[in-house]
């Protein structure tokens, strides 16, 4: 059994110069860790589950258009987060964005269902025109429009969170603790997403995985109490998802803190910010390995995003699910990451962060291989389940080590440089996609065109695993 001081030999090493913060109240740390848990109810929920197959699968919609608004919300952060980034770091506070942020989401989440139910009523076999909406029913333009705005909107706070959210962990203690917080936090998020997908179900198809299907009368209760839900189908559970994130963001609204933020007030020009960011790049000579980790999250990033972007439509058109099978998929293959993210957190520590994401990304690779290549869906559950094992180990190993590359203090301009290149790929990996499937579909039909889009995807993983080698590791395991 490892001692404390097992643990601190086994440290990675700050950059020079960066004194180590001391491990924040327990209560702190708990807090931080469960936004992990209320972020990933978005991320599971509407990025990946109900809102690109409402919107392909219900409404009949191409890949293309999906591709289109994740698209402009990453374009958006890109265009927006070094301003945030140079104002977060000019004043050393992290807390108000992640707060005001996932504020947006919500609301604009909300909206969405507003949209969608108003002027897109859908129930689980397509569109409905219930008597309680029709005199606000809206045109089907007007109100898909209002739903793709509403949801550009969400999906950019949403992401324009992280990298505040990534930063404030710097001050939450020792290097030799992050990898576990990190687990941790990782961990709590697919517990989030297990959770999130069980309490919204029943909105959806009045069912839950394992028990079936509920009463009516307890369906009709259920929907009774939470606005924008009546009718059913995916689009009901927009508002329910709004709900959970605010609800479980609330502690770290309530007890973590900036710690070491600045009294006074800096203003920063949006010129002055992307001047930062060359800067940034300029800088980040003085911390070798540091710009080309950026270059390969950009790679292994746009390959994640896009595989969770699509895996509903891909479990639905390639491996033949019928429409609400996909959820369960979706539950059961989470409970793995659960496990995974806390043991690829402790590897973290034991390893250090560059060896296992190279483990990490080298099992996605033949992972994803094995993907295209199953014939049926047992082997596909199978193939899933260790997918789900290994989903959490990349952001658990990728955040302790870019803090073995740069100075905490800089902390935030780096995790806000990592997000841009993680949101430009997020701009070309699902357009990819999107044209590569929309394209075969016609002639290959969509098992085939499908299974083409995950080649894409293994692609940028091999790319991924070749520019990690060049990355410096500065885990080192010290002797007393």
């Amino acid at each position: 059994m490892a001692t404390s001081a097992d643990v601190k030999d086994m440290s990675p090493r700050a950059p020079d110069g960066d004194a180590e913060a001391p491990l924040a109240p327990t209560r702190e740390r708990l807090s931080w860790a469960l936004y992990d848990f209320a972020n990933t109810v978005f991320s599971m929920n509407i990025a990946t589950l109900y809102f690109s197959a409402w919107l392909v699968a219900d409404l009949g919609r191409s890949n293309t258009l999906y591709a289109t608004v994740n698209g402009i919300a990453s374009a958006l952060v890109v265009v927006s987060i070094p301003l945030f980034g140079a104002i977060s770091d000019a004043t050393q506070r992290r807390k108000p964005w992640v707060v005001g942020f996932t504020l947006i989401a919500c609301i604009a989440t909300v909206v969405m269902a507003a949209f969608g139910q108003f002027g897109l009523p859908l129930s689980g076999e397509g569109i409905v025109a219930p008597s309680t909406v029709a005199r606000w029913a809206m045109s089907p333009e007007v109100a898909l429009f209002g739903v793709l705005a509403a949801f550009t909107i969400a999906n950019y706070a949403f992401q324009g969170a992280q990298p505040f959210y990534n930063a404030m962990m710097s001050e939450l203690g020792p290097s030799s603790s992050r990898g576990r917080l990190s687990g941790a936090g990782a961990a709590l998020g697919y517990v989030g997403s297990i959770t999130g997908v069980l309490l919204t179900l029943p909105f959806f198809t009045g069912a839950i995985p394992l028990i079936g299907q509920l009463p009516q009368a307890t369906v009709d209760f259920i929907r009774g109490i939470v606005p924008l839900t009546a009718n059913g189908g995916r689009v009901s559970t927009f508002v329910p998802t709004a709900l959970l994130f605010f609800l479980f963001a609330l502690p770290l609204f309530f007890f973590c803190r900036d710690h070491n933020a600045s009294r006074g007030r800096r203003n920063v020009a949006w010129r002055d910010a992307f001047k930062d960011v060359g800067a940034t790049l300029r800088e980040a000579r003085r911390y070798p390995g540091s710009l080309r980790f950026i270059l390969t999250s950009f790679l292994y990033q746009d390959a994640m995003g896009t595989i969770i972007a699509n895996m509903a439509l891909y479990a639905i058109y390639a491996m033949g699910f019928t429409k609400g099978s996909e959820v369960t998929l979706f539950v059961v293959l989470t409970i793995p990451a659960v496990l995974g993210s806390y043991l690829i957190g402790r590897l973290t520590d034991r390893i250090g962060p560059k060896r296992t994401l190279s483990w990490v990304i080298g099992a996605w690779i033949i992972l994803l291989i094995a993907m295209i290549l199953v014939p049926t869906r047992t082997a596909f559950w199978i193939v899933g389940a260790a997918i789900g094992f290994i989903y959490g180990g990349v952001s658990t190993a990728e955040r302790p080590l870019l803090l073995t590359l740069v100075p905490d203090k800089e902390a935030g301009r780096f995790f806000s440089l990592m997000v841009l290149s993680s949101r430009a790929a997020a701009v070309v990996g699902p357009f990819v996609w999107a044209i590569t499937v929309d394209a075969l579909i016609p002639s290959m039909g969509r098992g085939f065109a499908y299974r083409a889009g995950v080649v894409t995807v293994a692609i940028g993983m091999m790319g991924a695993l070749w520019l990690l080698q060049g990355v410096p590791d500065n885990f080192k395991r010290r002797t007393a």
